[in-house]
């Protein structure tokens, strides 16, 4: 059974895909029991204006949407925070004649509010666990580095043998210059006795600089049961604006927020989001032999730009979760999922 161990139950939206005549729809199932901040997204005319106007001429910044709404900018802003909030749209920073400009996508086609009870074969054979930030196994960085809580910083900075710091586990931010972390999540997929078709990992990640600088392309991999599944660039490390869990006390010179990455390992290959970045495969992972999945974020220094790593947790950034893992079974199973 899925089994997401957010707080209250509050449950992320889920963004699928049908195949239509007109090519491949993008839609939003929302249990109204859990998603209010979905349900709160869509409660406004201005909102849902702003939604129809991104969907029918695609991605468009705040002033544009302002134009055409023929609404006040500090309008439009605020009510663009909020669909942010419910991840009814996402957002990128894109230049402009005077430093930068937030720019504004429709993340569906569809919205779809369902009153009776979901439960499909397919939540049924999903399991997913969230792993706190500071539960790694093993690690290896370099300076820059460092670890905070939602309270404070964790020993001292660009120590990295303090990294070895109990109090790690309660941090929600990890940046580091060179090196990896490693987590060991349960694998249990053998314990209900199916086999792995796709693996997911979600988190939230950006370059690492000193201070802050939102053109700094970073190489950053993932490595699962030791084999290199793929790497991703990120852009920079970002501090134009403060992140949206990210608590007032951090200062704002320091890395506010990342990109909410998420890869997928399948029978056809590695994926980041819908582009294929490698030919690995689960099969390649050889899961079904191991009692845990360890899942390695770094730099690998072989690749040509390595910009260091921010690793957003709980508490920090924009997306209010730790590490994702998700197994999509084959067969019907029950499955278990919890935090460790």
């Amino acid at each position: 059974m899925l089994d997401r161990s957010k707080p209250g139950g509050a449950k992320a939206p889920t963004r699928r895909k049908a195949e239509t005549a007109d090519g491949v729809r993008s839609f939003l199932v929302v249990d109204p029991e859990r998603q209010f901040g979905v349900l709160r997204g869509l409660a406004s005319p201005v909102r849902l204006r702003i939604l129809r106007l991104l969907r029918r001429h695609g991605p468009l910044n705040v002033n544009s949407i302002a134009e055409a709404l023929d609404l006040p900018q500090s309008t439009i802003a605020s009510n663009i925070q909020i669909l942010e909030e419910a991840e009814l749209i996402e957002t990128t920073l894109g230049k402009a004649s005077k430093g930068q400009q937030k720019i504004c996508a429709a993340r569906f086609d569809e919205i779809v509010v369902r009153l009776d009870p979901e439960e499909t074969s397919r939540e049924k054979n999903v399991i997913e666990v969230e792993m706190p930030l500071g539960l790694y196994t093993s690690y290896n960085v370099a300076a820059p580095c460092g670890l905070c809580s939602r309270e404070n910083i964790i020993g001292v900075l660009d120590v990295p043998d303090l990294f070895l710091d109990p109090a790690r586990v309660q941090a929600a931010l990890i940046w580091f210059g060179r090196g990896y972390v490693e987590y060991k999540f349960p694998n249990n997929a053998k314990v209900v006795g199916a086999p792995v078709e796709t693996l997911e990992f979600e988190m939230e990640l950006s370059s690492e600089v000193p201070g802050t600088n939102t053109n700094w392309p970073s190489d950053i991999s993932l490595w699962v049961n030791e084999v290199k599944v793929g790497t991703w660039t990120s852009p920079g490390d970002y501090g134009d604006q403060r992140g949206k869990f990210t608590p007032k006390w951090w200062k704002l010179e320091g890395s506010q927020y990342g990109i909410l990455t998420s890869w997928r390992i399948g029978p056809q290959g590695t994926f980041l989001g819908d582009q294929k970045i490698s030919d690995v495969t689960t099969t390649d992972l050889k899961l079904s032999e191991h009692h845990s999945i360890r899942l390695r974020i770094g730099i690998d220094e072989a690749v040509g730009r390595p910009g260091g790593v921010n690793i957003f947790g709980r508490g920090f950034g924009n997306h209010n979760q730790d590490i994702v893992m998700r197994l999509h079974l084959g067969n019907r199973a029950v499955a278990i999922a919890r935090k460790p």
